[in-house]
């Protein structure tokens, strides 16, 4: 016998649920059990126990996402599985389109280096506050980047205290003297050798990380990784990405020809010269070069998060790796996966049409306001009105609502049906909007007065 399902619901969802079900197809057989309660969200599952009836077929036991407390009540009163839904009836048919198959989900292969810029201007405290905030981000590796204008004498002290907080870092500098300091106090890589300090590999003990001479010149970087071959250390390239407009389609070329010479070499790709030096939402970057660092297995980023837009990039990072990661192992298309890198647009717009608006306030007898949002009106309805509008001081204005409480409730959710409908987001009343990963609880990082004051890093970040 093959799956069968109950969806539990209440009397004034119960329309909508059963022609969302028609069209969907599911896979399985199902069954629409609807209980004596006009709003299904209110719900509970003890309530539920007391008085559900499961037809002896059943297999699993569905009942709205948004009721409170844990359907394993039902689980245990029946003697079948019983889980929660979707928040909202609309997404059942991508709910079941998504469940299976993705046991292995959240793997990657690309190790994230984070840089904390310009520490020398930075107390440990600093220091330490935004390393953790990397980490608990995704980072693997905290790449301390030293401006070129003062010594960091403080240098080892901060390296052992990091290492004693195990942290894995690396230096991020051109200067001899600082190279041999942080090898001596511990890193774990150097940013960058070149044919200009490239002697300095004889001398390290810490992992470098190899760039060319100058962006274009793959001859120069073809010598460094020689040399390197002949003292039978390990090393990264990096043939630099340049920003956009300074060489940017060039240097992907250049990734692409450097695995192509050499298929078996570690790379390391600094996307924060995209991120951080281009005006837009960085998501979509870092998805889109995460991806291309996948194809090509180039198994090492660094990024930051300094310019204000690229606040949050080292956790879209760790999103994008695993997204990426995924789609290639299993051949399939990076979409219909994990939404949480769409963070302005929604994966799926499921808005309710006014006719089933209509239908549903033929069958409300109760004073309370329900609100819904698509992406041309704003609809408010009780059993004795029914609002449409687009301006929400109109629409307010229509409603004769005189007592505080809930004058202030209405606003508040007409502005959120208001900026879900100017971004064609799902609106469901009482619910947050969906911001994708950041809706979610984001790593909180202390405010550091950073020297830069939110300015980009304006060279090319290696």
């Amino acid at each position: 016998m093959g799956e069968k399902y109950l969806f539990v619901t209440g009397r004034l969802a119960a329309p909508a649920l059963r022609a969302t079900l028609e069209q969907a197809r599911l896979p399985f057989e199902y069954e629409v059990a609807v209980m004596n309660i006009s709003v299904a969200a209110l719900m509970t599952p003890e309530w539920i126990a007391r008085f559900l009836e499961v037809p002896p077929d059943v297999t699993r036991i569905m009942i709205p996402g948004l009721c409170k407390g844990d359907p394993q009540v039902l689980t245990q009163k029946f003697g079948i599985p019983a889980e929660k839904g979707p928040p909202d009836l609309k997404q059942i048919p991508s709910y079941f389109g998504r469940t299976g198959a993705r046991e292995d989900y959240g793997t990657y292969n690309i190790r994230i280096f984070a840089e904390v810029n310009d520490v020398q201007r930075l107390t440990l405290d600093q220091i330490m506050a935004i390393a953790e905030y990397y980490r608990a981000s995704g980072a693997d590796v905290i790449d301390l980047g030293l401006a070129l204008d003062r010594p960091w004498d403080e240098g080892p002290d901060v390296i052992a205290a990091l290492k004693a907080r195990g942290f894995t870092l690396s230096i991020d500098t051109m200067n001899p003297d600082e190279v041999l300091r942080a090898d001596a106090a511990g890193v774990d890589y150097v940013l960058s050798l070149n044919g200009s300090n490239l002697y300095l590999a004889e001398r390290i003990q810490a992992t470098p990380v190899l760039i060319p001479d100058s962006p274009g010149d793959l001859a120069s970087l073809e010598r460094s990784m020689a040399f390197l071959e002949r003292l039978g250390k390990a090393y990264l390239v990096d043939p630099i990405l340049e920003p956009i407009n300074f060489g940017f389609a060039e240097s992907l070329a250049r990734y692409v020809e450097v695995r192509r010479r050499h298929p078996d070499v570690e790379i390391l790709m600094g996307i924060g010269n995209v991120t951080e030096l281009t005006e837009a939402d960085t998501t979509g970057m870092t998805a889109l070069l995460i991806g291309f660092c996948q194809e090509l297995e180039i198994h090492h980023v660094l990024t930051t998060e300094v310019i204000p837009w690229a606040r949050g990039v080292v956790r879209e990072t760790a999103i994008a790796r695993q997204l990426m990661y995924y789609a290639k192992r299993h051949g399939v298309l990076p979409k219909h996966i994990d939404s949480r890198l769409l963070t302005v647009k929604a994966a799926e717009f499921t808005p309710y049409t006014e006719s089933e608006l209509r239908q549903l306030q033929a069958q409300v007898t109760d004073p309370n306001y329900r609100i819904f949002a698509d992406a041309d009106w704003i609809y408010v309805f009780n059993a004795d009105r029914f609002v449409r509008g687009v301006n929400i001081n109109e629409i307010f204005d229509q409603l004769e609502v005189d007592e505080a409480t809930h004058a202030f409730y209405l606003g508040k959710e007409l502005m959120k049906a208001y900026i879900a409908r100017c971004l064609r987001k799902n609106y469901r009343q009482e619910n947050p909007l969906d911001w994708g990963y950041l809706t979610f609880d984001e790593p909180r990082r202390e405010h550091v007065k950073l020297t830069q004051r939110g300015k980009a890093k304006r060279g090319v970040v290696t």
